[in-house]
């Protein structure tokens, strides 16, 4: 399991890759990522909204990724133009 970060700001923009299982036709770790904002990091449990698909496939979703099951994480920058939006549904 690799070292986790103590502390994930909330709002910050990040990637995780979690373990999805073996595949059963060639037995190789299969891995899944998740790419948002942060809502809440207690060190076992990180929630967060994952991005809605940049082709419109797939809204934005709220997700719960247990510690033990995280592979990787690490920052992102924003999309082009999201951070505006985003302000502005902020105030709404």
């Amino acid at each position: 399991m690799p070292r986790l970060p103590r502390e994930i700001p909330s709002g910050a923009r990040i990637v995780v890759r979690t373990k999805a299982g073996a595949d059963p036709n060639t037995g190789r770790m299969t891995y899944r990522d998740f790419v948002g904002h942060v809502q809440q990091w207690n060190g076992t449990t990180l929630k967060m909204i994952r991005d809605a698909a940049a082709n419109g496939s797939r809204p934005e979703q709220q997700v719960s990724i247990e510690a033990d099951s995280i592979v990787r994480l690490k920052p992102v920058p924003e999309r082009p133009g999201t951070a505006a939006r985003r302000k502005a549904s902020d105030k709404a």
